[in-house]
């Protein structure tokens, strides 16, 4: 019986190892670290180290890399709430402040203030990546985190942030990129400008104080939130990236002139979330000068040498291809790429920012995706805002303006001295109207300015609520009255059928009211 107690004692596991293991144990695995750290705020992580010598031995000593990724959206205190500060001085009025405080010490001071809490912590120096979206930030603040040769942020993302003086980021930008500058600097390598902040995380309420009804409406209202936050997340995993999965505008926002130089200027310096454009009337693009440059109806007479590209296409829809070739991950130069949202969470290098992520469940290899970079001018009236085609420069020329004003002319009889214009003597070629109205010539001057080869346009306006569509969409959405034999559209004119318009279709209804 001994010897076979002892057996047993021999192949019985330990567990003794197993029941010890707790939290401390478990951050002391460096893979588990890093992967969760970057999902808990820096007032998580600083008050998990003031619990104790060995959290605090283990977060701020032994482990590198613990505030490499650094987002200040979350706390509460670098939040700016305050309205300008030149409106007759009421602000002012209201918060006493010293009278040599500058416009940038008050606009910025919440985030100078949180960066001397944490320099005075040795925290500072290891922050690589650097999330500012939606806060107070001025163009000095980012002057300094720029020049300041202790800070060693390699990320840098101020989407939608406040007082934000763009004529003085693009000087310090330009200005840190100059050829003469020092030798490894600066150690920004990639910048977050354009694009809108990410989406917040939708925060959890305790319903424990409430009575038992409202706790268990708030317990229900908590699981229809994180189900739609999951939903939402779904959605938007699939949809895939903005430049690479996605066609259309990817920009919103207007890009204040000057941007398109800065880019060219920083260029193998910095990387931004937006790219140049790449159209044959732009220098820095392969085709430029081997199209002749046309002045459509609502372009801009003078060419621009660079512009930031705010619209991702796929293939002309004649050609499938551009004149300036594709944008391909893998293929193009690495100053072509743009950084893509969200900022990645687990590393701070700018091949991580710039990579395409598989669309779902699919493994595809990433280097098939690809786009076309393009500006708003370099796609007027060639691309349509409703099914995403678009044609390019060696496939359609855009009409003169001349050629559709003539297009649109009334040929009037002059034999016939009405006032009213019948159908015998008024003769009216069949196109798209533009916005302004079509001058009224008659007899030989009329004939002389019809043209011979008319070109007619591929994209339109005939709504002025959409924009310019294809011909094949304005068929679609432009429909004609059987009733008042007027035309409409079929999305903005609410009340509206496929047969009638919306005056029509409601006056039919209250006739039939009426009746019964």
């Amino acid at each position: 019986m001994a010897s076979g107690d002892i057996q047993q004692k021999q192949h019985a596991p330990d567990l003794s190892r197993f029941e010890t293991l707790d939290l401390l144990n478990l951050f002391s695995n460096s893979l588990v670290l890093h992967q969760t750290i970057p999902y808990l705020p820096i007032s998580s992580l600083l008050s998990l180290a003031a619990t104790s010598p060995s959290f605090r031995d283990l977060l701020l000593r032994r482990t590198p890399g613990v505030f490499r990724h650094l987002d200040l959206t979350r706390v509460r205190t670098a939040q700016f709430d305050i309205d300008g500060i030149d409106r007759g001085g009421e602000v002012w009025r209201n918060v006493q402040v010293d009278e040599n405080l500058t416009e940038d010490d008050f606009y910025s001071g919440r985030l100078r203030g949180i960066f001397r809490s944490i320099r005075k912590r040795d925290i500072l120096h290891h922050v690589q990546t650097l999330i500012l979206d939606g806060l107070s930030v001025t163009a000095e603040f980012c002057n300094d985190i720029l020049v300041d040769p202790s800070l060693r942020v390699r990320i840098l993302s101020i989407r939608d942030v406040r007082n934000l003086n763009e004529r003085k980021l693009m000087q310090s930008l330009r200005y840190a990129c100059r050829p003469t500058r020092p030798d490894d600097t600066p150690r920004l390598k990639g910048l977050y400008v354009f694009g809108a902040r990410d989406a917040p995380t939708l925060a959890t309420s305790s319903p424990a104080k409430q009575p038992g009804a409202a706790r268990g409406a708030a317990n229900t209202s908590i699981a229809w939130n994180h189900k739609s936050q999951h939903a939402l997340k779904e959605s938007i995993k699939s949809e895939g990236d903005d430049w690479y999965h996605k066609r259309g505008r990817i920009i919103s926002r207007h890009i204040a002139d000057g941007w398109g130089e800065t880019l060219i200027d920083c260029r193998e310096v910095i990387q931004f979330d937006a790219v140049l454009c790449n159209g044959p009337r732009h220098q820095n693009s392969p085709a430029f000068g081997r199209f002749p440059a046309t002045q459509s109806g609502l372009a801009s007479t003078a060419e621009s040498p660079w512009g930031v590209a705010t619209f991702a296409l796929g293939g002309c829809a004649s050609c499938g291809s551009a004149p300036e070739g594709f944008t391909m991950y893998g293929d193009s130069p690495r100053e072509q790429l743009p950084l893509l949202a969200p900022v990645p969470l687990h590393s701070s290098t700018i091949k991580a920012a710039t990579c395409p992520r598989p669309i779902g469940e699919s493994q595809a290899d990433v280097s098939s995706s690809k786009f076309i970079p393009r500006c708003l001018e370099c796609i007027r009236e060639r691309y349509c805002f409703s099914c995403d085609q678009w044609w390019c420069e060696a496939c359609y020329q855009v009409p003169h303006r001349q050629d559709l004003i003539t297009q649109h002319i009334h040929i009037v009889d002059q034999t016939s001295d009405l006032a009213t214009l019948e159908p015998s003597n008024v003769k009216i070629r069949e196109s798209f109207k533009e916005s302004e109205p079509s001058p009224r010539l008659s007899g030989p001057d009329a004939m002389k300015a019809l043209p011979r080869n008319p070109s007619k346009p591929k994209i339109s306006r005939s709504c002025w609520e959409c924009e310019h569509n294809c011909l094949d969409c304005i068929a679609n959405t432009q429909k004609l009255c059987r009733a008042c034999g007027g035309g409409y559209c079929i999305i903005h004119y609410e009340g509206s059928t496929l047969t009638l318009c919306d005056w029509c279709s409601t006056r039919r209804g209250h006739r039939f009211r009426e009746l019964y």
